[in-house]
Formats: C-alpha cells, structure tokens, sequence
C-alpha cells in the first residue's frame, strides 16, 4: 500500500505541472496586458489554444524526414520529466532521488538540441537562425546554470532537490551572498532559457528578432500543441525551482497528512501567481535587447555564478 500511494502522489505531481504549466503562461500574458492597460486574452486561452491546435490536421513539409515528426514528443517528454522532478507541493516523492539538479540540466539540454535540429531539418533560413541563435544563448546559459548549481550544491552539500530544499528551509544557512548572486544569475538564465524579454519576444513574429518562434515556424497541429507545452512547462519547472530552492516554505514532506500536501499545493500557486505578476512587470518595463547583446547580458549571470562559488571556496579557506 505504501509503494502504491506513493505512485500516486508521484502522479499527482506529474498531472499537476502538466495542468497549471498553460495557466502560467495566460495569467503572464492577463498581467501584461492589464499593466499596458488592454483587455488581453483571457487566462484560459493557451488551454483553447492547445485544445484547437490538438483538434487540426499535421501539415508536414515534402522533404522533413522522421526527425521532424518524432522531435515534439522527445522535447515534450523531456521537459515534462524535468518539471515534473522539481518538488512543487511536496517534497522527497518517489522518485525524488532521481531530482538532481544536474539531471534537470542534461533533460533541458536534449529538448534544446532536438528542438535545434528540428529547426534545421527543412532547410529554411528562418529555422536555422533560430537554431543558431538558440545554441548561441545555450552556450552561455548552460555554464552558468552549472555555475549556479555548484554554488547550491557547496552550500548544501548535495545536488538533489529535496535535500537541497530541506537543509535551505532550516535555519542553519542564514544570510549568504553567494546565494543571493546564485538567485540573481538563476532568474537570469530562467528568462534566456524561455525566451522572454528583453532576450526575446514570445507575442511577436518578426523574423529578425525570433529566436523560438523561429525554429517552429513549419510545425502546426499536435506537433505544434506538443511544443507550445513543452515552452509553457519550461516556464513553470524554472518558476518551481527557483520557489524550491530560494523559497522552500510551505514544502510538505512526503509521509504528511493529506492537509499540509492542500497547504503545500495553495502555497505553491500562490508562488506561480506572484512569479507571473513580477515577469509581467519587469517585461513591460523593459526593452527587448538587441541580439548581438545577449552574450552580454548572459555573461553576467556566467560571473556571478563564478562569484557565488568562489565567495564559498574563499570562506571556507579562511
């Protein structure tokens, strides 16, 4: 009986990334336009969006090989294994020992390499310079994720989440400036690693500042539906690892009464709307950057990774 619940919270856990990830996405899309002063969509339209897209027909380019149509599943599978490892309501699941941060990486790596490749596999200029300007950004964005999660883990002791979660929740870590740049490089990374402003604009479609969206241009039907998920579980698994190790409170453990896994769970979408009412505002007061600054403003998360981890090594040496 113990193995079968705990199968079923792991479920739980997976059902329920897969449920609020398009929600995320319409309450950021329902702040940005009420801080513009617009109507804007409602919170519910990526749910009629992915709904739609999953009722049309797959239209498929003369010359896109198996590769093209098997790559939205893999990025799908990928991404939603990834934030479904991330604790949200709970933490030390059944497969939490599986929960390292370094695992989370190598999963949004492979989605990112298929994704690039599915790019270029029709042969259209539009898709190769997403792709290229995709592993531009990766380039620099996965160095400084490890450089954050080196960081963590010198403070913790560990690069799994659950106990990385539970040793920042304790009163043992106070006040460290290795982890405040850490967080600092962290939601750095999150927004060039989902294409938000000012590294790029999900709501427009000029070809000379896509990055994303240039790289599904060809994709329609569930193929589309699959990706336009993945990018909305993307969103949510930084969101959630950001709130699970910068902001642990609130995490049940995993033998608890089913009330603190309700507490957990309203704490939890009480931290994604919070989440998406800060990128709505910093979106909205920020310009869109040009692409040949990027290095720039990754490099800066790539230094201060670098910091926090040699302010640890220096405080330990003293």
């Amino acid at each position: 009986m113990e193995l079968i619940g705990g199968l079923a919270v792991q479920g739980v856990q997976m059902a329920l990334v897969l449920l609020l990830a398009p929600g995320l996405t319409g309450l950021v899309r329902t702040f940005k336009a009420r801080l513009l002063r617009r109507r804007g969509p409602p919170v519910l339209q990526p749910y009629r969006d992915l709904a739609r897209l999953l009722r049309k027909e797959v239209v498929l380019a003369e010359n896109a090989s198996w590769l093209f149509r098997v790559a939205p599943y893999l990025i799908f599978a990928a991404t939603w294994v990834a934030a479904a490892l991330v604790p949200t309501f709970a933490s030390g699941l059944l497969f939490s020992w599986t929960a390292d941060l370094i695992v989370i990486v190598a999963l949004l790596a492979s989605a990112r390499f298929f994704l690039a490749l599915a790019g270029m596999d029709v042969g259209t200029g539009f898709g190769g310079i997403g792709a290229s300007r995709e592993m531009m950004i990766s380039s620099l964005a996965e160095p400084a994720m490890l450089l954050i999660i080196f960081t963590i883990a010198l403070v913790a002791g560990s690069t799994r989440l659950a106990t990385v979660s539970a040793y920042l929740a304790s009163d043992e870590v106070g006040l460290r400036v290795s982890l405040g740049l850490a967080l600092i490089a962290l939601v750095i990374v999150a927004i060039a690693e989902n294409a938000r402003v000012p590294v790029d604009n999900p709501a427009t479609h000029l070809e000379l500042t896509m990055v994303h969206e240039a790289m599904v241009l060809e994709y329609s039907g569930r193929h589309l539906a699959m990706i336009e998920l993945a990018a909305s579980l993307k969103l949510l698994l930084f969101v959630a690892l950001i709130a699970s190790v910068f902001l642990p409170f609130g995490l049940a453990d995993a033998g608890s009464e089913p009330l603190a896994w309700l507490q957990g769970l309203a704490l939890f979408v009480a931290k994604l709307v919070a989440a998406a009412a800060l990128l709505a505002l910093f979106e909205t007061s920020i310009a869109k950057m040009r692409v040949f600054r990027v290095p720039q403003f990754l490099g800066a998360a790539l230094m201060l990774g670098l910091l926090g981890t040699l302010l640890l090594f220096v405080s330990r040496s003293l």
